[in-house]
């Protein structure tokens, strides 16, 4: 018998051999679950899979993340499969599952039109009517590279041979389809009820651009009809708030070709802009924080010392000053460092915060660029913090509790996620165990739940990150807090003990909005471009009926520019009506309609978005609610 014991600790048991798939039908009864895959002793495995021994067993649904990249990784061999019986000449190359959905990348003679998607589409659903089983063989390598061949796949023998010597090389094969893969996968094709193929693009092989250029359908699937219907309409919400569209229709930053990946922020996208950073630097001043610029270029032998050289140069840009090469710096970091260096420290004088919004730059391809999500140069909101061993637990906290309070400010749910030591990295294990550990408390001290991410730490330390979620429930990954051992080490950091000798600092990296630029994007999508009043950009517009009242429009404009409120008065000679609706459409928070009543009475007529008319009132009245509702910082 097989002792399998379940997620909440209980136990049942099953005879030697029996398909976990049985198992998990059996408990998904029990507990209404409707199972995708299950993780055997923490390791997601096919359902198909049978039992030799006891085990710890955990079922995934599509609820769980690792339940959805199985659902997903099948759908695309799906989609792999409909693609090779509609286009049998297509060469199959890679078919991961993302974190919205799952592509495939398909060497094709021409580019798939709307209507090859449309019936792919369509092959893809008889597929799954078909209910094919998914079934895992292995072969040895000799074997699995001439199996490839004889099926003219010549990129899955590419990829053959960069697995590992030892390693199993695993296919799966659903019907007349067999592909290369690790797994794991569903039982069966028939578990995939709803599909829909979003868009295709252009990818070069491997991410290379020195390799060919291979066609990437998206696609996305579901459980149920009703989660892709839901999906689709979020989709569309999310088109509407595309910050690339209305940040041209709101006039705030533009990208353009003579730059690609370096955005150009307008007078308007420059206002927020600048209240962002206000804010940031009064934030950071009341906690002890203080401000320093670094240069942008520095030379190589900084950024061999900092490590950056051997595990960050394919995103760097280089130049050369007086025949020696020097680094447009992609991180702050370095730059800190020798500012710490430049005096002798007390252990008196830490902790240490030094913040910075420093202007960055890194290589990235063209083909990921995205608005300001995704660009070239950004401006990190960075912090240094040099601190004695014993402080580590109490800023890891102060820092915690900042990026609380700022995305509190925004309207902002987040969750946390833990990322620890990659392959790439550079430092002892016992640093490296010392910093996770430190970060694990300080998050468990707040009580705040987080998930773990193996293996994806900077190469100098572990880090904290926080995913907000927006108004229609998208994550961004925006704020971190990265504990270092490695840069004091490597810098020869010090300060001077109690006992009068020389000791290493600690140092942690962090950063709140992430990058001003994305944080912009996203505030756009969040909001709809409909800003809170203490972030638009024009705070109230004043509208004239007629001409009669431009003077005494003219004088409330002033009274509201001399009490800082940004205003712009409108005085042209339109129809009231046609003036309300392009304010309507700049999304401008609020409209004060001038006719000779109000005139005659010294007050205005308010209009606020989304609430309509608010009456008349006098002037002083409506400067000191939006004074208020500037002071709060209101959302609503």
């Amino acid at each position: 018998m097989v002792n399998v014991v379940l997620k909440d600790g209980s136990v049942r048991q099953y005879p030697e051999g029996t398909a976990i798939a049985d198992i998990v039908n059996d408990i998904s009864k029990k507990l209404a679950k409707s199972a995708v895959a299950a993780q055997v002793n923490g390791r997601t495995v096919d359902l198909s899979a049978k039992l030799h021994e006891d085990c710890q067993l955990n079922i995934l649904t599509f609820d769980d993340d690792e339940g959805k990249k199985v659902f997903w990784h099948t759908s695309s061999h799906i989609m792999a499969q409909a693609v090779k019986r509609l286009f049998p000449d297509a060469k199959l190359a890679i078919g991961p599952a993302i974190d919205n959905g799952f592509y495939y990348d398909f060497d094709v003679e021409r580019p798939f039109s709307p209507e090859d998607l449309q019936a792919i589409e369509e092959e893809m659903n008889r597929i799954v009517r078909e209910d094919l089983p998914l079934e895992r063989f292995v072969l040895p390598r000799e074997q699995a590279v001439e199996f490839m061949k004889e099926r003219g796949e010549l990129y899955k023998v590419e990829l053959i041979g960069d697995i590992p010597e030892g390693a199993e090389i695993s296919f799966y094969k659903q019907g007349d389809f067999v592909d290369l893969c690790s797994g794991p996968h569903l039982p069966s094709t028939g578990m995939v009820k709803a599909i829909k193929l979003l868009s295709v693009a252009g990818a070069y092989w491997r991410g290379d651009e020195k390799n060919k250029m291979l066609q990437r359908i998206y696609g996305i699937s579901f459980p149920k009809k009703s989660q892709l219907e839901e999906y689709l309409q979020r989709l569309e919400e999310a088109k509407k708030r595309d910050h690339r569209k209305l940040g041209k229709e709101l006039d705030l930053f533009s990208l353009h070709e003579e730059g690609p990946g370096f955005p150009f922020f307008h007078p308007k996208g420059m206002i927020i802009r600048n209240i962002l950073e206000d804010f940031w630097r009064k934030e950071h001043y009341k906690r002890g924080y203080q401000e320093i610029k670094t240069p942008i270029i520095l030379n190589r032998e900084l950024w061999i010392r900092s490590g950056h050289w051997d595990h960050y140069r394919e995103n760097m840009y280089f130049t050369k000053i007086d025949g020696e090469d020097y680094a447009i710096k992609p991180m702050n970091c370095p730059g800190s460092m020798i500012l710490y260096k430049r005096k002798i420290h007390s252990y008196r004088d830490l902790p240490l915060r030094v913040a910075e919004l420093g202007l960055v730059h890194r290589h990235e391809l063209s083909g990921v660029l995205h608005g300001l999500m995704r660009v070239r140069c950004f401006t990190q909101d960075d912090a240094h913090i040099f601190m004695l061993p014993e402080q580590i637990k109490d800023e890891i906290l102060g820092v915690i509790d900042l990026v609380d309070y700022f995305y509190s400010i925004f309207g902002f749910k987040y969750h946390v996620e833990l990322s620890t030591r990659p392959e790439n990295s550079m430092g002892s294990d016992e640093d490296w165990e010392r910093a996770t550990n430190a970060l694990k408390e300080a998050l468990e001290a707040k009580g705040l739940e987080y998930k773990i991410n193996e293996g994806e730490g900077a190469f100098y330390g572990p880090k904290i990150d926080f995913h907000l979620e927006d108004s229609i429930g998208r994550t961004w990954q925006c704020g971190t807090i990265q504990l270092d051992f490695q840069m004091p080490e490597r810098f020869d950091l010090t300060y001077v003990g109690p006992d009068g000798e020389k000791h290493r600092p600690v140092m942690i990296h962090r950063v709140v909005f992430g990058s001003i630029e994305r944080f912009i994007g996203i505030l756009i999508e969040h909001f709809a471009g409909a800003f809170p009043t203490w972030l638009a950009p024009v705070q109230v517009r004043v509208l004239t009926i007629t001409d009669r009242t431009n003077a005494y429009a003219e004088e409330v404009a002033q009274k509201l520019r001399d009490a800082d409120i940004r205003v712009e008065a409108d005085l042209r000679n339109e129809k009231i009506g046609y003036k309300v609706r392009e304010a309507q459409l700049e999304k401008i928070p609020y409209m004060l309609v001038l006719g000779d009543k109000e005139q005659e009475n010294g007050t205005v007529a308010v209009r606020a978005r989304g609430k309509g008319d608010l009456g008349a009132m006098s002037l002083d009245e409506f400067m000191n609610m939006i004074l208020e509702e500037i002071r709060t910082k209101s959302i609503n």
